[in-house]
């Protein structure tokens, strides 16, 4: 019998973040299956969807890493997306059935000008073709049976949308953008507002908050060269949350769901950290004032064998 967070070795399961390389040609789905299958992992789950055509980064979150997936998927996202202008089609990208073609293509000027229009807060009609909820059932699901389904509008943000090269009727943009944001939709609107129409064609996502693709590893290299050594602990999953130390005597208040003092100077109260203690993460909190001093109140708590 293994104990909590053991494997049947009785080694500890692996807990943190893969940041993998997806290929094109399989779903975020097969990705993180067939991770879990070399990791060994209990559990397992990737921080955003990406397309069976797109590639990039998917960050895969094991384990007591689980856990933080509320707080990442959240994250900025960056992409680089290639658009066709000229045409579109019923899903929006190249898997799609042509509904839409325009003769008349715009100069690169145009482009980068329609581009401008969309940084900022914008509204998006979610693709029909998307895994979305609508009725009890996923959107992709009811458009396949043609039935016909009002999608209501919502507002997204796009931090960054830079046009990187024109080579009509092919145009590559780099899109940093909120969560929730649906790059086919963006590619489609941009062809709309330009009078050519437009379809994705090729998606790459390049970042995920603080993580990029650059430290990401392909599955090939996982398999060959082991992934132990490019796994994320927990402890370092959220950099841009305070960290704070604590000792034995905190832990333990901590895992009996008490609140721990902090001495000064404490960050301000409302503010979310990290309680760690030799490397490890013991808990999420948030700060809270009372009895004129600072306290961490816990929110989550992890396992104590994860490292």
């Amino acid at each position: 019998m293994t104990g909590k967070g053991r494997g049947a070795e009785g080694k500890p399961l692996p807990s943190g973040l893969l940041l993998v390389d997806k290929p094109a040609g399989i779903t975020s789905f097969e990705v993180v299956r067939r991770v879990k299958r070399l990791v060994r992992a209990r559990k397992a789950g990737h921080l955003g969807t990406l397309d069976p055509f797109a590639t990039g980064l998917l960050p895969l979150a094991l384990g007591e890493a689980t856990k933080l997936a509320p707080h990442l998927m959240g994250e900025p996202k960056t992409y680089r997306a290639t658009l066709k202008l000229g045409e579109e089609t019923d899903t929006q990208d190249l898997t799609g059935r042509v509904t839409g073609r325009w003769e008349s293509l715009p100069e690169s000027e145009a482009i980068a000008a329609a581009a401008d229009r969309f940084v900022g807060e914008i509204e998006q009609v979610p693709p029909l073709y998307s895994a979305l909820r609508q009725q009890g059932e996923r959107l992709y699901r009811l458009a396949r049976r043609g039935e016909t389904v009002e999608v209501k509008p919502r507002r997204v943000m796009i931090y960054e949308l830079t046009v990187e090269a024109v080579d009509l009727p092919r145009v590559t943009l780099r899109v940093r953008c909120s969560a929730g944001a649906y790059i086919r939709t963006l590619a489609q609107d941009l062809g709309r507002a330009l009078g050519s129409g437009a379809h994705l064609v090729a998606l790459r996502r390049l970042a995920v908050g603080p993580f990029r693709i650059e430290d990401a590893a392909t599955l090939e290299q996982l398999a060959e060269a082991g992934w132990e050594s490019r796994l994320i602990a927990p402890a370092r999953c959220l950099p841009d949350w305070p960290a704070l130390e604590v000792g034995p005597e905190d832990e333990r208040r901590l895992r009996r769901g008490q609140p721990i003092p902090l001495s000064d100077p404490a960050p301000p109260a409302g503010e979310r950290v990290r309680l760690v203690a030799e490397g490890r993460l013991v808990a999420l909190a948030v700060v809270k004032a009372a009895g004129g001093g600072a306290w961490a109140a816990p929110t989550r708590l992890f396992a104590a064998e994860m490292k």
